[in-house]
């Protein structure tokens, strides 16, 4: 069982947490004292890379592991997606109950729903702008800077982030019209 507990600050303590971890036997417990604002916490990272089928990662409570309710639910699916086992203690919740995959569904739905929000809003939105004459989209690239970038990547005397200095355009177009070109 892989275990994770975390405090906002490094003033606080990890006391409380660890004993209600060590309490339910746990083999390994993971801590950071970070805030859980931060999407790059080092511990969070090494536990979604560490973990495998059949693992079980228990937590003192949900805020402990998510910065918000979003990110909560996107942890919550990756673990399940990974055959991973979810346990927080504080609300009681296990992925591996019929109660605990209950809720998986209602945070998936939950999620699904958000998504289909956020949808339906830049659509809207793009209907506005278009409505007041306005276009969306990326800006058109010149055929010239394609041209120029394409013949400086087939030299092969620069780098792609020279080329990109050079001519402008980002590493996602140059690399999307070699991708192009090679398909013809």
């Amino acid at each position: 069982m892989l275990d994770n507990a975390r405090v906002s600050t490094q003033q606080q303590d990890l006391s409380r947490q660890l004993d209600m971890l060590k309490q339910n036997h746990c083999i390994e417990i993971l801590t950071e004292k970070l805030s859980g604002t931060r999407a790059d916490r080092p511990e969070l990272l090494r536990l979604k890379d560490k973990v495998r089928p059949g693992d079980t990662i228990i937590i003192e409570s949900f805020s402990r592991l998510g910065r918000s309710t979003k990110d909560l639910i996107e942890l919550v699916e990756f673990f399940e997606t990974k055959g991973v086992k979810l346990i927080s203690l504080k609300e009681n919740f296990d992925t591996n109950t019929p109660q605990g995959k209950l809720m998986l569904t209602v945070f998936q739905a939950f999620s699904q729903f958000e998504r289909d929000i956020i949808a339906q809003r830049t659509k809207e939105g793009l209907e506005s702008a278009r409505a007041r004459g306005r276009k969306g989209g990326r800006p058109k690239v010149k055929d010239r800077s394609i041209e120029k970038a394409l013949k400086l990547y087939d030299s092969k005397e620069y780098s792609i982030s020279e080329i990109v200095g050079m001519t402008g355009i980002s590493q996602a177009t140059l690399y999307r019209y070699i991708r192009i070109r090679a398909v013809k």
